[in-house]
């Protein structure tokens, strides 16, 4: 239908729409007592979702912006893994062969990449991707990211055993065994999707697997090796029975999922999932066929995951990643060892050269180091203690640290496209006496979040230096208001989106 033919009707609607709110009477916030049983038995309660964080690819990591951001993560987290693609690539140089065809190895830019991880304290989770081009069987088969990264299967796969033993076995003698053995080693990325040409794709990864794990263990049983690595939670059952039926080795299974991702790729149905929901039932799906294979005991490692897997701004910009990162940790807890946040900076091409500030990067951290709602999500969470306190709700996490303070988040999720309201929410310590001290953070529309400042200054696709400086400023979370705490009860308004974050002590 042509745009003439609507236009007059849709004018019509928006004004009687607009004319309707306005005549509404304004409705009160809703309101929720929330009841933390401070006597209780409390839980252990890993931080399993800051223990290692997705990145832009390999060579990126040697950029100053990669490094800036990553200390600045490691800052509010004391994150301890990076994962990124590509460390195979020929940008890298690892593999290339002479004029008789014999492989010759170069490590230096590995050795430079690695060496900068961890001289700023963070070990590698290495993905061993993508293909060389002088070993791939097919070099012009790429997959479709800007910097078309070789997808193809070897040439022969005694020599990709080979490449893998050669760059495992120099990791080693430069870095030690007792280093490498913290590291893990995990084998492609994605390969039931367009990141592996091999036909079949299962068949042909199970192979291209069980030579680079052999290869690793060749080097030292010491070593950790593990994957499918797949996207949309697949094939882990599988995975584990090809291993054990072949007694190929391996130390941990890894996957991926994302918010937006739909049940009928991850689960084969065709029920509608909200995005808050998506992650940890994918996590609950690959616990339980762990728990009822030949290996109950593989730790379960989810080495990418996100609310999106697009580049959606009001997503992962936005305030809306508070509340969902808060509730997708509350409903992980027990089902995971790693849940590897993709990314924490938006030093990162798999898209092309970034083109402005804030365009749904993945990133905690946008261009110019400047941090988003996320990445003060993850400051807030990191607060959270290592006890984990029964709550009577699905929209909070009670905590006791080892000092006996009790850290509490609470927030006020909707879905990123619907306004949400406000809630009056108070919080009910259940056998607390006498007075404490309270300390409130907010994370909201006006606290904590970068976008109104660049917004106001008219949303520059290349802002100045002055500009990103301001940036900085606005993105910083606010300070905490600091109260007396008499009685058992603390009353909180929670804005749309809200995540705030208790300190009783």
């Amino acid at each position: 239908m042509k745009r003439t033919v609507w236009l007059p009707s849709l004018i019509a609607s928006l004004l009687l729409c607009a004319f309707s709110l306005a005549a509404s009477p304004r409705k009160a916030p809703a309101s929720q007592v929330i009841t933390v049983n401070v006597q209780a038995q409390p839980q252990p309660f890993p931080h399993f979702w800051e223990k290692m964080f997705g990145s832009g690819r390999a060579i990126l990591s040697l950029r100053a912006g990669y490094r800036r951001d990553l200390r600045s993560v490691k800052g509010i987290t004391n994150f301890q893994y990076v994962r990124f693609h590509d460390i195979l690539d020929d940008d890298v140089g690892v593999y290339g062969e002479d004029k008789n065809g014999n492989p010759v190895y170069n490590f230096s830019y590995v050795d430079q990449i690695y060496d900068g991880l961890l001289a700023n304290g963070i070990r590698p989770f290495v993905e061993l991707s993508f293909m060389p081009s002088k070993l791939a069987a097919s070099p012009i088969v790429h997959q479709a990211f800007w910097y078309h990264p070789i997808v193809s299967p070897p040439t022969n796969w005694d020599s990709w055993g080979d490449l893998v033993y050669q760059f495992t076995k120099h990791l080693v003698d430069r870095y030690g065994i007792n280093e490498v053995s913290h590291w893990y080693f995990e084998v492609w990325n994605e390969p039931n999707i367009d990141f592996w040409a091999g036909d079949p794709k299962q068949q042909t990864y199970f192979k291209l697997y069980d030579h680079a794990a052999r290869a690793i263990k060749r080097v030292s049983p010491r070593l950790r090796v593990g994957g499918p690595a797949t996207a949309q939670a697949a094939w882990v059952g599988s995975f584990i029975r090809h291993n054990v039926k072949n007694n190929v080795p391996m130390d941990f299974v890894s996957t991926h999922v994302y918010g937006n991702d739909t049940a009928k790729n991850v689960f084969g149905t065709d029920e509608i999932i909200p995005r808050n929901e998506m992650v940890c039932r994918a996590a609950k799906k690959v616990h339980d066929e762990v728990k009822a294979s030949a290996r109950p005991d593989l730790p379960v490692i989810f080495s990418e995951y996100n609310a999106s897997y697009m580049n959606e701004p009001d997503v992962t910009d936005t305030i809306f990643m508070g509340p969902w990162l808060a509730d997708t940790v509350r409903q992980c807890d027990g089902l995971v060892h790693i849940l590897s946040y993709w990314t924490f900076s938006d030093v990162f091409d798999e898209q092309g050269v970034i083109k402005k500030p804030f365009y749904g990067g993945f990133g905690l951290v946008a261009e110019g180091g400047v941090p988003k709602p996320s990445f003060n999500a993850f400051r807030l969470l990191h607060l959270l203690g290592r006890e984990r306190l029964p709550v009577d709700s699905n929209s909070a996490l009670a905590t006791r640290r080892k000092d006996g303070s009790l850290a509490i988040a609470v927030w006020n999720y909707s879905a990123p496209k619907e306004l949400g309201v406000a809630k009056q929410v108070t919080l009910r310590l259940d056998g607390f006496r006498g007075k404490h001290q309270v300390t409130l953070y907010r994370l909201d529309g006006t606290h904590g979040n970068v976008l109104p400042a660049y917004a106001a200054m008219g949303s520059p696709a290349d802002p100045t230096q002055k500009q990103y400086q301001a940036l900085r400023k606005a993105g910083e979370l606010s300070p905490p208001k600091v109260f007396e705490l008499k009685g058992d009860k603390i009353a909180i308004t929670l804005a749309p989106k809200a995540l705030d974050f208790v300190e009783i002590r």
